[in-house]
């Protein structure tokens, strides 16, 4: 039986460890597996990195150990493995005293435990292996590091690692961080360790994107960067947009004066692919907030590729027939101009969103063009608008009735984040022209009237009396756990917010939800919009609305197979030294 003495660990005799060729021994807190190899001993920790099978049950040839569970290979010298979807097992120092008795000390220094998670994120990023983004995320929960940290190496790898520049993937990212401040502390390495998996997916073995040199000019001028930028995008030239991008960001131009230069030339054309490219522009400036400016060239140039090369709504049938509302955007925006001249000095004046958001809704898109002119010439300001118009987006997916195509749920999707991106761009810089794009998405919320006819019934909310707020949250989590209980996970959500309860407790919940699923681009970005747009309601009846509209999402969309949560699960029970083996 192994003894210590002075905190080491006594093995037995070095002839009887050759005789056994290994034996167990536990000390420290660690389970360590002595080996005799040839005339060396050298000890490890006996739970594989991988999924903590016992190494002593492997094999040693010629100085590797080989885990019989997966086949995980380690250097026994060392414990740095040959497969980079195990992990470096730990080592031990091994003594011999002059009798052969072997001792064994189970605490050495350790090595700084946030630099090594932060390597082994890296490595799995590169590597595409989500079992060792998860160890790497809880790791780093579990060494107190700064959020920042696993959200830099992701945003610093799908920024680098992708020739297309920004995709879905960093909006993932950007939305797992957005949300952290709701989430239940367990659920926090979850969101984390999504958002980085939908970027090792995306980005693993492409090929890196290099960023073009900043001008060698004395230009200065902010509006002559502006200038250059938007016509640049306007002929699709992408190269001499990023460098003009490159060279006012090096130049050190006013963040909001960069964001005003790219939101202006998102804008110059009608709801350019669907309100994706206003999304991806608005999602990375969200980083920025969480990262800081000094990540702003790698991060903001990768957006010119896809600005240049986009789809515009003017090119679409859809918007030019059997209504030309395209022109009718196009002179909106003209009226639009006197307009936003006439209402600058009655800012404070307008308050009357309900009106506008119930014309929006209705079958005129021509009325609904006139009165957001009119309520910018009578003072309402630029975020005003875009909450009107998101709040809009939301009540026609509150509204949207199951009678429709599955994936009709898609198309009010989108329409919703994009609404919700230009209320969030709005309010960081606000501007006629980023304005003109209000205009541009109230009317993709009329081109998705069909999907509210017939319109569905909100929930009424309750009258009076409280509710227990735990027993909603397990109704609604156990209903998503059924397939299509849109209108009773509806219904609890809207009880919960009309009856009382914490706000913040449903939220989470509802995170919750999103976070166990197989969920995706769509799935990331309602969460991220919904908690926006109700923290803009918080304490109204249209908060309790937002929140409904995103408790019937969701629940369409469950239950998944939910393998991802799976795989985190699996290393969170590592984590906690559990066994995984029969």
């Amino acid at each position: 039986m192994a003894t210590a003495t002075d905190a080491h660990i006594r093995v037995g005799t070095l002839d009887d460890l050759k005789e056994r060729g290994c034996t167990v021994v536990t000390g420290g807190g660690h389970t360590i597996a002595v080996f005799a190899h040839g005339d060396t001993v050298y000890a490890v920790d006996n739970r594989c990195p991988h999924m903590g099978f016992p190494l002593d049950r492997g094999t040693v040839k010629d100085g590797i150990l080989t885990c019989h569970w997966h086949h995980a290979r380690f250097d026994l010298s060392s414990g740095g493995t040959f497969d980079p979807f195990a992990d470096d097992v730990r080592s031990f120092p091994v003594s011999v005293d002059d009798d052969g008795t072997v001792w064994v000390d189970p605490s050495p220094p350790e090595e700084d435990q946030t630099a090594r998670w932060s390597k082994r994120l890296q490595d799995a990023l590169e590597d595409n292996i989500r079992l060792v983004v998860a160890k790497s995320v809880l790791g780093l929960d579990a060494a107190q590091a700064d959020y920042r940290i696993p959200l830099g190496i992701g945003a610093d790898f799908g920024s680098t690692y992708s020739a297309a520049g920004w995709g879905q993937a960093m909006t993932i990212l950007t939305c797992s961080a957005n949300m952290l401040p709701y989430l239940e502390a367990e659920d926090r390495p979850l969101a984390m360790f999504q958002g980085l998996l939908h970027v090792a997916r995306s980005n693993a073995g492409m090929p890196p994107r290099f960023l073009l040199d900043p001008l060698p000019t004395g230009e200065t001028r902010p509006e002559v960067f502006k200038l250059w930028f938007r016509n640049f995008i306007d002929v699709r030239d992408s190269d001499g947009a990023e460098r003009c991008l490159r060279t006012a960001i090096e130049l050190g131009i006013p963040e909001q004066t960069i964001a005003d230069m790219i939101f202006s030339a998102i804008t110059d054309h009608i709801y350019v692919d669907a309100g994706h490219t206003l999304d991806f522009a608005n999602k990375a400036f969200e980083i920025l907030d969480h990262l800081g400016w000094e990540h702003a060239g790698q991060v903001l140039t990768s957006l010119v590729r896809g600005m240049a090369g986009v789809r515009r709504s003017e090119e679409l049938s859809s918007w030019r027939n059997p209504i030309d509302i395209s022109s009718m955007t196009w002179q909106a925006r003209e009226a639009l101009t006197e307009a936003y001249g006439e209402g600058m000095g009655r800012r404070g004046e307008w308050d009357d969103e309900d009106a506008l958001v119930a014309t929006m809704l209705e079958d005129n898109p021509a009325a609904t063009l006139d009165a957001m002119v009119n309520a910018v010439r009578r003072g309402a300001s630029e975020a005003q608008v875009g909450s009107a118009v998101a709040y809009a987006a939301f009540m026609r997916m509150a509204r949207f009735h199951t009678s429709n195509e599955f994936n009709d749920w898609d198309t009010l999707h989108n329409t919703l984040t994009a609404a919700n991106a230009l209320h969030q761009a709005l309010m960081r810089a606000p501007s006629l022209e980023l304005l003109r794009g209000a205009l541009d998405t109230a009317m993709s919320v009329y081109l998705d009237r069909f999907l509210n006819m017939p319109a569905q019934r909100v929930p009424n909310p309750l009258a009076n009396g409280a509710v227990d707020g735990d027993s909603l949250r397990s109704q609604l989590l156990d209903g998503m756990n059924r397939q299509q209980l849109v209108e009773p996970s509806a219904k609890t959500v809207s009880d919960y917010i009309s009856g009382g309860a914490i706000p913040e407790g449903i939220i989470a919940s509802l995170a919750h939800a999103m976070l166990r699923e197989e969920s995706g681009f769509h799935m990331f970005q309602i969460v991220d919009a919904a908690i926006k747009q109700y923290e803009e309601r918080r304490g109204t009846d249209g908060g309790r609305v937002v929140l409904v509209a995103l408790a019937r999402f969701l629940a369409a969309h469950a239950p998944t197979s939910r393998a991802v949560h799976q795989t985190f699960n699996i290393a969170l029970r590592l984590h906690r030294g559990e066994a995984l083996y029969g």
